[in-house]
């Protein structure tokens, strides 16, 4: 439930589609061509033609939010749109990660911008209240918002009212199953492997070392013990329209998402997600000058937070049972440290309850003709509060019982931002001027109590989880507590801002803006100013294109911009070790204090310098829609720890933070959608994308680095270094298996034996040792793309749409993470070194330290190519329709990521770690389910 606490202030914009819509005047023979292009895109604080756009600027609208299964509209996004990377997560209600135009810092998160309220948190919205969504991707366009805009802005504006009373009904149920599940060995494979390591492992092995079936009569798939087919279900209505001068749009949604997680066993509460919401958006037009709104939303949520068992089910040997017969208790794995994974779910019990309102009023006032004054003031206030209840484990060893245990935390956020703008618009003769002026405040504060207690007893309600019936409570309010994950803290930015559009004839454009940022979160240098100007050329308005007949459009666009990131995280407090005999007077020494850490109090902005060039084209009548664009973005004093090892006995020598790292993202990405109707009942339409993307550190604090991560035996799987991407895998590159001991023993790998990995020697001294690390593959994929096809005939309409990815690696980190006795897929059972010439991929059955080393065994391809959603329609006749009383019936039935091809050993290659760093490494990640549904869209 932390939200990272990013608040900045902006009016939104988005896309109407319109016909006609002659804002200027045009060559006469030009005019029929460009009619159908002047959509219009309000961007922050404003708006503008879309063929005057300079940036870059990806649209969404509702229709590609509509219908599809997902709780959080980001994830219908997914392959809709060039150079916007969407990861998703399973987790019932879970966010999806944004990555626009590559990794814009290590720590923030993209914001979003609803109806004027900056959150990094989308998931109390429901899709259909969405009317579009624009998602800001280059520098230029986000320049204007200046401060926390670092790492991208999506816009969403939510649907409004005017005309005749419309209503809507929609709904949709359908089940979600875990697809692509690991084949693991069986009980007889696991004997056989568990002897075979035995073997390899120990010299001199006593029987009693080994095991036998016999002993183990229990065959369990602990996949099959933890998953489950689930239900998803959603219901919304929506009522619109317009009452004198007041116009509306209030609707009430109700969806639940049971979790691929079996709940209903012991006191688990699964993996569950229900959510409650409602939406309410007035605008009054007082006088013909004068209008005022207001956009309200509330949401109440609960999300069942199981102990997630997946790494355990992965893990677990089935040659155990679930339960043990002879005592009636779960069975406890005597002699694994291996936790029983039905158990972990079933005796784990959390939720969080959330209730969150979301208010926005606004005025505007039209005034001296070309002047309008909008004033806007937004709140979002949530108090979220969750427990967690662990009771006493009666199935494990009583001297490994302990106490139950009961957290609870209740978060306080409480965020507001107060626009103010002043915008001008004037034309003389061809020249046109657009100038805006304004002034922000945003503040975010955020606050947490903590109770935690032991010896509660569950009766099975939550009202029995109180910390009072406990012992030995502890309460934290009001102070930071890193290991207790207890945070307060209050963010405020105030900022002016300014921008000039201008363009003469709709020919030559000119964007430029500038804003002034001043941080509470800065020490030093507390106030920035990010510029950035934009220009563009269509082409297609030239007179000597006037005779043609292909171009409706043509036009080049560059830009350049600076953004800035004030939200990261500082250290003040250094921490104090006291010495015994630290201090000596004379011959005695006596107890002393020092400090063990240091902190750079000092961490300044973030910062992010942009380039963009584009070409936009429309064809034949504008059924063909081209852009491409190249990008070149740079990321600046990104705060992250470093290594600073020159400092001696510092307890933080390998973790300093302070503004460390500078990144480069750069590459092309192209769109292109066609559409035309072939009779007066068919009509196609077919679209697609494609962005490639390098992403390399350019420099590090001091020249040096940073070994972070998911780590074994003190081996970290990533490395932060210069001249490669962020979240490089760092380790032994194995070169093959060893066929012989002879092999093994001239190689200089120490240790080593028939059957071991064949790390190359990197350096060529002939010894095998930590300076032959290499770095093994980068997480972020070299290409992203998505495309589909739809079609509507007669009442039927039907679409499909392919994501997928290419070039990127994955870490299998469940595979390496082994202490002992872990069982094992099936894969290494099929293709394991058991002789020489048996493998030479796959080493020998094993759990030795120095053969499961970080090594690029582990590194997977992480490609796939996926069908992300198949949807068939059924549009009733609009005469039975009629009858009925209906304005519109629809049915429909669809599949969401029915199939996936790709190589990866694992549940899915999508993998969502939210921490950049460690984005690509696979460690009890919740997998993606295949959703199948059926449902109606109702109008009357």
């Amino acid at each position: 439930m932390k939200q990272t606490n990013l608040k900045y202030s902006c009016l939104i914009a988005v896309l109407y589609f319109g016909m006609n819509v002659n804002g200027q005047v045009a060559p006469k023979d030009t005019v029929a061509k460009e009619q159908k292009i002047e959509e219009v895109v309000l961007i922050g604080y404003g708006t503008q033609k879309k063929e005057n756009i300079t940036g870059s600027i990806g649209l969404v609208t509702a229709k590609d939010l509509a219908d599809k299964p997902n709780a959080n509209p980001l994830s219908s996004v997914q392959g809709k749109l060039a150079g916007v990377n969407i990861t998703n997560i399973g987790t019932p209600g879970g966010s999806p990660r944004v990555d626009i135009r590559g990794v814009g810092s290590l720590t923030g998160n993209t914001v979003f911008i609803v109806d004027g309220m900056i959150t990094t948190d989308i998931s109390y919205l429901n899709p259909q209240d969405i009317e579009s969504m624009s998602v800001l991707k280059d520098p230029s366009s986000l320049a204007i918002f200046g401060a926390q805009a670092a790492n991208g802005a999506v816009i969403i504006k939510t649907k409004t009212g005017k005309g005749k009373p419309v209503y809507n009904f929609n709904s949709y149920i359908g089940f979600k199953k875990v697809t692509n599940i690991p084949k693991m060995v069986n009980s007889d494979q696991y004997v056989e492997l568990y002897n075979e390591k035995i073997r390899n492992d120990v010299p001199n092995p006593l029987p009693s070392d080994f095991i036998s079936r016999a002993n183990f009569p229990a065959d369990t798939d602990w996949f099959k013990e933890i998953f489950r087919t689930s239900i998803i279900n959603a219901n919304d209505f929506s009522a619109t329209g317009s009452l004198g001068k007041l116009n509306y749009y209030g609707s009430v949604g109700y969806l639940q998402d049971q979790g691929n997680l079996a709940a209903g066993q012991g006191i688990n509460s699964g993996s569950g997600f229900n959510r409650f919401n409602t939406k309410l958006n007035l605008s009054y037009k007082i006088t013909d000058n004068i209008t005022i709104g207001n956009n309200f939303s509330f949401s109440k949520m609960r999300t069942d937070v199981a102990q997630n068992p997946l790494l355990d089910a992965y893990n677990a040997p089935p040659i155990f049972s679930v339960m043990n017969s002879s005592t009636g208790d779960y069975q406890f794995f005597n002699g694994y440290s291996i936790p029983n994974p039905r158990a972990k779910l079933d005796m784990y019990r959390s939720q969080v309850r959330q209730e969150r309102l979301l208010n926005n009023i606004y005025g505007e006032l039209k005034f001296l003709k070309d002047f309008n004054f909008r004033i806007s003031y937004s709140t979002d206030n949530y108090s979220p509060s969750q427990y967690e209840y662990t009771p006493t484990l009666t199935y494990t060893p009583v001297s490994s019982q302990e106490q139950s245990t009961l957290v609870t935390r209740n978060y306080r956020n409480r965020n507001y931002v107060w626009d103010n703008t002043i915008n001008w618009k004037k034309s003389f003769g061809n020249h046109n001027f657009d100038v805006l002026a304004g002034f922000s405040r945003t503040r975010t504060t955020v606050s947490q109590d903590y109770w935690a207690s032991r010896g509660v007893n569950y009766d099975g309600t939550n009202g029995s989880l109180n910390v009072a019936n406990g012992t030995g409570q502890l309460y934290v309010s009001g102070i930071d507590r890193d290991d207790l994950a207890v945070d307060q803290d209050q963010q405020r930015i105030e900022s002016f801002f300014g921008r000039l559009n201008y363009d003469y004839k709709g020919k030559y454009l000119v964007n430029a803006s500038i804003r002034r940022d001043a941080s509470s979160q800065i020490n030093v240098d507390r106030a920035r100013v990010f510029p950035a100007v934009s220009a563009g050329w269509v082409i297609s308005k030239e007179d000597f294109m006037s005779e043609q007949n292909v171009f409706n459009l043509l036009k080049l666009r560059a830009s350049y911009g600076e953004l800035g990131n004030p939200n990261v995280k500082r250290e003040f407090n250094q921490n104090i070790s006291t010495i015994g005999g630290g201090a000596y007077f004379g011959n005695s020494g006596y107890p002393a204090t020092t400090i063990d850490r240091f902190v750079d109090t000092n961490i300044g902005w973030e910062t992010t310098v942009g380039k963009d060039v584009g070409l936009e084209m429309a064809l034949f009548n504008n059924k063909l829609k081209i852009d491409a664009a190249y990008f070149d973005k740079d990321s600046k004093n990104v705060v992250y720890d470093v290594v600073q090892g020159t400092v001696s006995g510092a307890a933080n020598w390998n973790a300093f933070k302070t503004n460390a790292y500078s990144f480069n993202n750069r590459g092309f990405e192209i769109s292109a959608n066609y559409n035309t109707k072939l009779s007066e009942n068919v009509s196609f339409g077919v679209y697609g994308n494609f962005t490639s993307l390098k992403n390399k550190i350019t420099s590090v604090y001091g020249g040096s680095y940073l070994e972070t991560g998911a780590s074994l035996f003190g081996n970290s799987i990533v490395r932060l270094q210069t001249g490669q991407p962020v979240g490089a895998y760092y380790g032994y590159d194995v070169a093959g298996v060893f066929q012989t001991d002879a092999e093994a023993a001239a190689s200089g790998q120490a240790g080593a034996k028939a059957g071991w990995f064949k790390f190359a020697d990197q350096d060529g001294n002939g010894v095998i040792d930590s300076r032959d690390k290499t770095f093994l593959g980068s997480p972020i994929p070299k290409g992203t793309y998505g495309f589909g096809v739809n079609f509507n005939i007669y009442a039927f309409d039907i679409a499909v749409d392919f994501q997928g990815v290419f070039g990127n690696k994955i870490y299998n980190y469940n595979r390496e993470r082994r202490f002992g006795s872990e069982t094992w897929d099936l894969d290494m059972y099929e293709n394991r070194w058991q002789g020489a010439g048996t493998s030479n991929t796959n080493s020998m059955i094993t759990s030795n330290q120095l053969i499961i080393a970080p090594n690029s065994f582990y590194v997977e391809d992480g490609s796939y190519i996926r069908i992300r959603n198949i949807q068939v329609g059924y549009n009733l006749p609009k005469s039975l329709a009629n009858a009925l009383s209906v304005t519109k019936l629809r049915l429909y039935v669809s599949a969401q990521n029915p199939w996936t091809s790709f190589k990866y050993n694992g549940f899915s290659p999508e993998i969502n770690n939210t921490d950049r760093v460690q984005m690509g490494i696979d460690n009890n990640i919740y997998p993606i389910s295949a959703i199948y549904t059926m449902g109606m869209n109702l109008t009357f």
